[in-house]
């Protein structure tokens, strides 16, 4: 774990000196150097869909209080996520305003590290299999010296 123990460290969404480019040469290296000890290897790539949108917030909210995050960043967060309304408009008429009722703001600042937060504590994969994190996208890699093994 990186950033005060908050992050797990094969996240490398949004992170400084960890990009997609990064995360596909680990992929690719492991790849490589399985190939070489005649081991094959397969990878199920998961991305999920407006996973931005998709965030509970009183569950998010949780979290952040479960890591020990400072009270008053829990605060922040909860007046940052929480009371958010939207109205949709074409041409002259608008919509009645409503309540976004999850999810974390697209384009904000913080939204990508809120979002990292919320996915942190994904369930770690067996000692076979590598997991590895991109923002909202996540690739489980494993290796075996048997194709029937590597599927199950």
């Amino acid at each position: 774990m990186s950033v005060r123990g908050l992050l797990r460290d094969g996240q490398f969404g949004f992170r400084p000196k960890q990009s997609t480019a990064l995360q596909l040469a680990r992929l690719v290296e492991r790849v490589s150097r399985k190939f070489g000890e005649k081991r094959i290897t397969g990878a199920v790539f998961l991305d999920l869909a407006k996973a931005f949108d998709t965030v509970w917030v009183p569950g998010l909210l949780y979290k952040l209080t479960n890591v020990n995050l400072s009270s008053y960043l829990v605060k922040v967060s909860s007046s940052y996520l929480n009371g958010r309304t939207f109205e949709a408009s074409f041409q002259t008429a608008t919509s009645t305003s409503r309540r976004v009722r999850a999810g974390v703001a697209q384009g904000g600042i913080i939204s990508p590290v809120l979002f990292s937060l919320y996915v942190n504590d994904m369930p770690s994969p067996s000692r076979h299999v590598e997991l590895a994190l991109y923002a909202d996208g996540t690739a489980n890699i494993a290796t075996s010296l048997q194709p029937t093994l590597l599927v199950k």
